[in-house]
């Protein structure tokens, strides 16, 4: 072999590597030979590497590799790179790739895809680069992605595949059978046939083994199902990944306002939709808006700026309820000591039942039935929790001062921050949803809020008194 040619194939990454280690994350050895692939423009090499791979595991690599290299890894791999792959990967990383290919490029990429995919990625694009990139397609696609973009934000519309096989009542399953063989434009997965008439409006639905048990001579509409579980296109994607947990939903039909089909929903799309919302109500109990891992420093500030400013206000409320109780704290320095221990327990009880509140809330589990059974049971709970703290910190003081007059203080003060923490952490999240806003935002901080200013309050309040007595 010659000189050239050992260099060559020493230079040729090697396609056995293993893409995920032990821990399931993305092979650092695996990492080196794509970035090594990209560097020297190999475009075999890379094919050999990362042709092959499923678009979870490529949408993890793209991340993971340096932003100069992702659009010439897309570019290397051409046509074996599934577009796919960008709907598993970070807003802001997705935004950062489109931007570095050319139009065409994505417009040939976005073709291939599922309606639901495409329009995934189209939509976090602006306007202008949107109608740059459907400009390119096909009139047909270039309608029906225009169709779902105008669908509102977080709909059934934007997360519905507009590809599925409608058949007329007149057909019998052999008709049925014989089109699904012979049609070349199918989507990749589907598990109903859906019926309608000539106008579209949605009849029924057969669910594939039906059709497959049933014999060839029966008409469609003999074993067709009601659809009684249509989405309308316009319903919140939350309200309807609840309707797929709630009936075991493989896929549905979406039906636009006078029940004409439009699309369908399947579970694939639902899971994903649970995913997000949870993340998203998970982010807002924390203050830190649609923040991504990706993001960068200053958009990571700026979002999490304005709740800090709004918490920093309550902060100030709560040094304005010290402040007024001055000469108690300088009469008994101990006070200062124990004071963050009262507000510290209510603000942690406080979450704990704002937690289970918002969840209740968000699955429709706490409604106006049950609410004042769940209200009773809260009081109860931070009633039995509140005194078992109490005597727990109250011997503490007692021991650690030497004074027991600071144990029944901070032991009346758990209790009574206790009471107010499971009071506020259930109630103020039922008022919040009850004027519209969104409790897992807004809740964090009024909880705290009232914990801190109750907690202080009672602690100086009752010491206050306590060593006003004659003794």
């Amino acid at each position: 072999m010659s000189e050239a040619a050992e260099l060559e194939v020493a230079a040729t990454p090697d396609p056995q590597i293993s893409v995920r280690d032990e821990d399931e994350r993305i092979n650092l050895e695996f990492i080196a030979a794509v970035e090594a692939a990209i560097q020297a423009q190999d475009q075999f090499g890379l094919r050999a590497l990362a042709s092959d791979l499923h678009e979870a595991d490529t949408g993890d690599l793209l991340e993971t590799l340096n932003a100069d290299d992702r659009a010439s890894f897309i570019r290397l791999l051409g046509d074996d790179f599934d577009y796919t792959a960008l709907t598993e990967i970070d807003e802001a990383v997705r935004l950062e790739v489109l931007e570095d290919l050319p139009t065409e490029v994505i417009a040939e990429g976005l073709g291939e895809l599922d309606s639901d995919d495409a329009v995934y990625i189209l939509e976090d694009l602006d306007e202008d680069d949107q109608a740059a990139i459907l400009e390119e397609l096909p009139y047909a696609d270039r309608a029906q992605l225009q169709k779902a973009l105008d669908y509102p934000e977080e709909s059934a519309g934007r997360r519905m595949q507009s590809e599925f096989i409608a058949v007329a009542p007149f057909w019998t399953v052999g008709q049925t059978i014989d089109y699904m063989r012979e049609a070349r434009d199918l989507p990749d997965d589907f598990y109903e046939i859906y019926v309608v008439d000539p106008t579209f409006k949605l009849l029924g639905s057969v669910h594939l083994d039906k059709i497959l048990r049933t014999k060839r001579a029966e008409k469609v509409t003999s074993i067709m199902e009601e659809t009684r579980q249509a989405v309308l296109a316009t319903e919140d994607q939350e309200e309807v990944a609840r309707r797929f947990e709630r009936y075991n939903l493989v896929s549905s039909a979406v039906v636009d306002e006078a029940d004409r089909l439009v699309g369908v929903l399947t579970v694939d799309d639902i899971v994903d939709v649970i995913q997000e919302e949870a993340e998203e109500d998970l982010r807002a109990l924390a203050g830190v808006g649609d923040e991504e891992i990706s993001d960068s420093v200053i958009t990571i500030a700026r979002s999490r700026l304005s709740w800090l400013v709004v918490n920093l206000g309550t902060a100030v409320l709560a040094s304005v309820v010290i402040a007024f109780f001055e000469d108690t704290i300088e009469a008994m320095v101990a006070l200062a000591v124990l004071m963050p221990i009262v507000a510290s327990m209510g603000g942690n009880a406080g979450t704990q039942t704002m937690t289970v509140a918002v969840r209740g809330i968000a699955t429709q589990e706490l409604t106006g039935r049950n609410m004042m059974r769940v209200l009773n049971r809260e009081i109860l709970v931070s009633a039995l929790n509140g005194v078992a703290l109490a005597i727990l910190i109250g011997i503490t003081a007692w021991m650690w001062f030497g004074n027991y007059g600071l144990g029944f203080v901070i032991a009346g003060a758990i209790i009574i921050n206790m009471l107010f923490a499971g009071l506020s952490g259930l109630l103020i999240p039922i008022v919040l949803d009850r004027f519209n806003v969104d409790p897992a935002i807004a809740s964090s901080v009024f909880v705290t809020t009232v914990t801190d200013v109750v907690g202080f309050f009672a602690f100086l309040g009752i010491a206050a008194l306590w060593f006003s007595l004659p003794m």
